[in-house]
């Protein structure tokens, strides 16, 4: 008996397949299909790549699922008896993982209008499985569930009314799969440590990046908004900016909002600074390289702007949270990246203590023995908390 990780983008479908044990191991099987519907389009399954014509979800999985079973990893594909999907919108609908059914997926249909990029690729992925796997039970987690606690004063934007009441224009925030799972899994530390784990702040720094206050193991204020664009510098988003700016880009530069949605999303952010690429490792390698001078000066102040922004955030939430007693840095910038680590750190050297070594070598408790507040780098799982909230509504 196998459990399917599905997390379907417009032109990708990653997955993980896990045995059905307690504990939950490594996954048996990490495969990704890339550029679907592309002339480029390949599937890779347990590191090995087949470059391969698929033109659609449905044949992303057909063929998959074909090279699994000749592998002999998977001998029937009936032994896949929970598949678990993440779904990028749930709006005010879910709070919590469901059962796939009918109903479900109408709603997921009707939440396209909030996450158009997303939520038609996540309902592809549950279609085709549901032709693919017809007897297997199917668990819709949601990303935006977990920040489904947000008070009102922390999830309202101040418009007029109605166009929360009648057009659900609100904060949802987003990478809350992750934030959920790390913010658990550092209270386990925590506590084993004999440390308080009542009051978190998650950093999920990755391509996408969002934080996260946590109270009582619930979310009460997160970066992202009604869209993943608010918030924090990203790989190519811009995070917070004034909200006229887009119509004076689009005046100024003869573009159509659109076009300016596209800018912002796809072409700011990190790549947008430094005019380099939007990977922090090859950043921070331009910040070190003293041969091109100009080159060099927009990394650093692309990795300055970066740190800055979190910093904010962090201390915003240390002041909503009312003190904090942990934090965490996950995703693959959070987990790998310690200069960015010292350099967000630095500016809560009078409260906070880091201890270099440790972070230099990505230790699980990056803080010193005596610093009054936790910090931990706790790598990320989205896959591995779908899967156990699949087993947990199996029951």
């Amino acid at each position: 008996m196998y459990i399917l990780v599905l997390n379907s983008g417009s032109s990708s479908l990653k997955f993980q397949i896990f045995q059905n044990i307690t504990p939950l191991p490594a996954p048996l099987i990490t495969g990704i299909v890339e550029a679907i519907g592309l002339k480029n389009s390949a599937i890779t399954i347990n590191g090995k790549t087949t470059k391969i014509k698929v033109k659609d979800h449905h044949e992303a999985l057909q063929k998959s699922f074909a090279m699994i079973i000749r592998s002999g990893l998977i001998e029937d594909l009936r032994d896949i008896t929970l598949i678990g999907h993440r779904v990028v919108h749930g709006g005010e609908k879910y709070s919590n993982s469901v059962r796939i059914t009918p109903r479900v997926i109408v709603e997921i249909r009707k939440l396209s209008a909030l996450a158009p990029l997303h939520n038609p690729a996540n309902l592809a992925g549950i279609l085709s499985c549901k032709k693919l796997f017809p007897k297997a039970t199917q668990i819709a987690v949601f990303d935006t569930a977990f920040h489904q606690t947000l008070p009102e004063k922390a999830f309202h934007y101040a418009l007029p009314s109605e166009l929360y009441t009648k057009h659900q224009i609100r904060r949802y925030g987003f990478h809350g799969i992750n934030h959920e799972y790390v913010s658990g899994k550092a209270a386990e530390i925590l506590k084993k440590a004999g440390k308080s784990a009542n009051r978190i702040i998650s950093c999920h720094l990755g391509n996408g990046c969002s934080i996260t206050a946590i109270r009582g193991g619930k979310s009460v204020d997160t970066s992202m908004g009604f869209t993943p664009l608010e918030g924090l510098v990203m790989g190519t988003r811009s995070g917070d900016l004034d909200p006229s700016l887009p119509e004076y880009l689009g005046k100024t530069l003869h573009k159509s909002p659109a076009e300016i949605t596209q800018l912002l999303n796809k072409k700011s952010g990190l790549l947008g600074l430094t005019g380099l690429s939007s990977d922090m490792r090859i950043i921070h390698a331009a910040a070190e390289d003293n041969t091109h001078p100009a080159k060099q000066q927009r990394a650093r102040l692309a990795l300055d702007i970066f740190a800055y922004r979190i910093a904010k955030y962090i201390g915003s939430y240390i002041a909503v949270l009312g003190g904090v007693d942990a934090i965490i840095m996950t995703g693959g910038i959070g987990e790998h990246a310690f200069h960015i680590r010292r350099s967000v750190f630095n500016y809560f050297r009078d409260t906070m203590k880091l201890d270099a070594k440790r972070n230099s070598r990505n230790a699980e408790f990056i803080s010193t023995t005596d610093s009054p507040t936790a910090i931990l780098i706790v790598p990320a799982n989205e896959e591995l908390k779908i899967a156990k909230e699949c087993v947990k509504l199996s029951h």
